[in-house]
């Protein structure tokens, strides 16, 4: 058997593949990660009536990987591989991070699971990975002249640098509220929040009483999307113009970064539910506003990930091909 994880701050996906030929699925589950003190009491109860060994595992994590140990960003959790070796009698554990392990699963998808948003042209060259959900995770696709390598960031916690005066007025919101500002603080589902927050603070959209009850029930950056989506609120509408706009300008900022020439890919949760607004064309704007570069920038193709799969599918690509190439 091969085990895979995806450990995220809001949902732990978890999978065990029979380690055959066509590596069918046995099983596979997700828990809401805030529910659990730990992710081995996630894997107890994944794993307690499974009788087959388990080769090797891989699990992708939001977080940095340091030795085989991580510290979640966004989860108070400490994820050791050498310890979740012994507890569960797996002689190979891998840890990843979630976005390298999504960069490894992009090559198991099909090209019905992108939605093109920007042709662009096809090159050969690097490719990279942004993707806006709980947090904010970067990831690189280094070309070595026949593959590409996924390797791991956290280009997510750079600095917001803002675009326009609204932008500049967001960033000392935030500065005040934070201190450091990253992009994972207006880039992700938090960020859906805090620019909305920003937006109400400095009494630049209205108030809506309804809205606001139902933001104190559930998820705020949900419910101000669903409204943004339906073009219900105008408050909500201009929250996700916004967020767009940064989206795209530090998706612009990956691929120059790595000169990611073959493709940006947008995975996380957030952009295959705000397809319909990614595709009126803000985010392409912003991304492609680079000034002398913007010619370049036309040229990058962009993708976005419909499988939510992909890091469970990396993680076990990940295992698959330590196991084949022992170190």
């Amino acid at each position: 058997m091969i085990l895979s994880g995806d450990v995220g701050g809001t949902k732990t996906h978890v999978a065990l593949y029979k380690n055959n030929q066509s590596q069918t699925l046995f099983r596979e589950k997700t828990y809401a990660s805030n529910d659990y003190s730990s992710f081995a009491k996630v894997l107890e109860d994944f794993l307690k009536d499974v009788k087959e060994p388990i080769v090797g595992a891989c699990f992708g994590i939001a977080g940095p990987i340091k030795n085989q140990r991580c510290q979640a960003t966004n989860l108070p959790w400490v994820i050791d591989a050498k310890e979740l070796s012994i507890q569960f009698s797996i002689p190979k554990v891998y840890l990843i991070n979630d976005l390298e392990a999504n960069a490894y699963g992009l090559s198991c998808l099909s090209p019905k699971e992108f939605y093109v948003l920007n042709e662009g042209r096809q090159n050969l060259g690097n490719a990279a990975l942004i993707s806006a959900g709980t947090g904010l995770g970067e990831a690189g696709l280094f070309w070595d002249g026949s593959k590409h390598i996924p390797f791991a960031c956290e280009g997510g916690h750079s600095d917001f640098a803002p675009q326009d005066d609204l932008q500049i007025d967001l960033f000392e919101f935030l500065q005040k509220k934070y201190g450091h500002v990253s992009y994972e603080r207006v880039v992700s589902g938090m960020g859906i929040q805090n620019i909305y927050e920003f937006l109400a603070a400095t009494k630049r959209i209205e108030l809506n009483e309804s809205l606001e009850n139902e933001m104190k029930k559930s998820d705020p950056a949900r419910i101000i999307t669903e409204k943004a989506m339906k073009k219900e609120i105008e408050g909500c509408e201009k929250t996700l113009d916004i967020f767009m706009s940064i989206y795209g300008a530090e998706a612009g900022n990956a691929a120059l970064k790595y000169l990611a020439v073959s493709g940006i890919y947008l995975g996380g949760g957030i952009a295959p539910k705000i397809l319909s607004l990614l595709k009126e064309g803000i985010f392409m704007r912003s991304f492609i506003k680079k000034g002398r570069f913007a010619s370049l920038m036309k040229d990058i193709p962009v993708k976005i990930v419909l499988n939510d799969k992909a890091a469970l599918l990396g993680a076990r690509r990940y295992v698959l091909e330590k196991i084949k190439k022992p170190e």
